[in-house]
This record gives structure tokens, sequence and C-alpha cells, in this order.
């Protein structure tokens, strides 16, 4: 099954959180009119008899699951009960009502946390369940994975179409800013903005990294992931299938760079001229994760926002969306 009209029922769960609600956006760009979606206080994705009444209530064409409990290393390690949980919860609820219900196809978004910290790069999908996971996001990745897998059972044991694809770091307006639980670029954002003027003297203050900087990491603009999770849903399922036995699916951009790189550029659009520091006694985490593209490439698909570009849009929304940022 793919999208061949405009009038085809989506359900986006997820759609209030920055990729959820990037692609509600994008699919409404592209013409498409019957979207639907719920936030948590109206339908918990973890209680199974909810989701399940919805979906039969509902009757949608497609499901794009991009609700997740999702955060950064620091918010990993401190809640890792509540990120496999809650993952693993909302992941078999949809899914399995999905099946249940008559769904013609499920897009699960996943994360490229689920490869090996030590996998070959550029990581391809045959790298799954190939060597251990990094530490500090393995509940996660873990949960991640057999979001993955229950999607490969159904199609395998039921025949139904349903598809992962794995963002690489996304990024974007929308983000989460907030330095308890955000991922490194908006974290990093937000301290090179704060940290202008703000020395004593009123010059730059410096900006404190964890670890060493020298990990390398690819960023997606979320606009892009959306562009993309469009793509697949108008890709006839053999299609995808020739280049993707598994129903899974690599999405980023083909280029890393260092986080020390990535500070650099992010001082450059912010206007922070301040020092930068490492706080080694923090961890690194997985030394490098640059994914394999190509059988995205091989569809014909491919990112369009460059780094620089992505990253200023995002210091725009940044800045428009401050006050209510902070105050939360």
């Amino acid at each position: 099954m793919h999208l061949t009209n405009s009038d085809a029922k989506i359900y986006v769960a997820g759609h209030r959180g920055m990729v959820g609600r990037a692609i509600w956006s994008h699919l409404e760009d592209a013409g498409y009119t019957n979207l639907i979606g719920r936030t948590s206080d109206e339908v918990d994705l973890r209680d199974p008899a909810a989701t399940r009444a919805f979906l039969e209530a509902e009757q949608p064409n497609v499901v794009v699951l991009a609700a997740a409990r999702v955060g950064g290393i620091l918010a990993n390690d401190r809640y890792p009960a509540d990120f496999i949980g809650d993952n693993l919860a909302i992941e078999q609820s949809v899914i399995r009502a999905a099946h249940e219900t008559g769904v013609d196809r499920l897009v699960f978004l996943g994360s490229t946390c689920i490869y090996p910290k030590h996998a070959p790069q550029p990581m391809s999908e045959e790298s799954l369940l190939t060597g251990p996971l990094e530490p500090t996001n393995q509940w996660y990745a873990v949960a991640k994975i057999a979001g993955h897998k229950l999607c490969e059972a159904y199609r395998r044991q039921h025949g139904d179409d349903m598809l992962t694809l794995m963002p690489t770091n996304l990024y974007g307006p929308g983000d989460d800013f907030d330095l308890e639980t955000s991922h490194v670029l908006p974290a990093l954002l937000r301290k090179a903005h704060e940290a202008k003027g703000a020395a004593p003297d009123g010059s730059d203050a410096p900006v404190t990294l964890w670890g060493s900087g020298e990990p390398k990491r690819e960023f997606l603009y979320v606009e892009d992931l959306a562009d993309a999770v469009r793509f697949v849903l108008e890709t006839p399922e053999d299609e995808i299938r020739d280049v993707a036995p598994d129903g899974m699916l690599n999405v980023g951009v083909g280029e890393d760079l260092s986080i020390n790189d990535l500070m650099a550029m992010i001082q450059d659009v912010v206007g922070h001229e301040g020092p930068v520091k490492h706080d080694e006694s923090k961890p690194d985490g997985t030394p490098r994760k640059l994914v394999d593209t190509s059988r995205m490439d091989a569809l014909g698909w491919q990112a369009g926002t460059s780094l620089r570009e992505g990253i200023e849009r995002t210091y725009e929304w940044y800045q428009a969306h401050e006050d209510k940022l902070v105050a939360a």
C-alpha cells in the first residue's frame, strides 16, 4: 500500500512533539487534508485498550508512529525505567492495534542509537544486533529495536505493511531546549545564546562542553525527516522491499562533524565569542555515529537542508520562543 490520494486518513501519533508536528505540517503542505492526532491526555498510547478503541473508532488508513519518550544522555541515565518502559508500552499498543484494526500501512520512527557502539562507519541497517550498545542510552535503544522487530514480526507472520525509519540525530524548531533533558545541539545552542554578554565585564561567558568534544555526530533537520516520511508513504511497498527486505531505512545526510566543530558553527550563528571549555568528567558517548543512507539513496530521496541553514532556522525559532522555553 502507498498513499495515492490526499483524502487518505493519516494518524500522526505524537503530533505535538517536534517530530510529529513537523510531519503533520509537511503532510498538510503536501495537500493531505485528512490528518488526525490526539494528545497524551486524550489517548494514553501506553494503554492497549484505549489505543485499540481509538483506532477502531477512527479507522485510519495510515499510522505514523512518532510518539515516544525522548531525551539526551542525562535524561536516559536518570530515568532508565521510564525510557525503556514507556517506549515499549507505546510501541506494543500502537503496532498491535494497527494490525488488529486493519491499518493499511504503519511507519515506525526509530533512532540510530539502535546500532552497536562500535559499529563500522557508516552504519548500515545490517549492523543491527551485531555488538554491544552505547551504555548511556541502551534503555531507549533496546525499546526502539523492539519496536522495529515488532513491525518485522507482524510483516512476517501476518503480511502487514509496517516499515521503520531510523533517523540520525534530529534537531529543529520545536526542539527540547531544557538543559536537563535536551540533546547536544539544542543544549549547545541555548548555552551559547545565554553566554552572550554574560561575563561580569559584559563580555561573552565561556560555554562548557561535556567530554572531549571529539566524538563525531551527524545531524538531520527535522523537516527533512518529515519529507522522508511523506516520500516513503508515497512509495509502493514492493519498491521499498526491493532495497529494504526487513523494512528498515536509515534517514540521514551522509556527513558528520565533531562536537567541537559543531560548537564552532553554533558560536558563529549565535555570535558567541567566548571561550569553550570541556568537562571531561562527563561521558563522550558513542565515538562516531554516521549512517549509511544507501537504501534511501536507491529509492531516490536525499536530505535537502544544510547543517548551517538548519541551525540558523532553529536559532530563529528559539529566539522567538525563548521567553516561554526559559519560563518552562
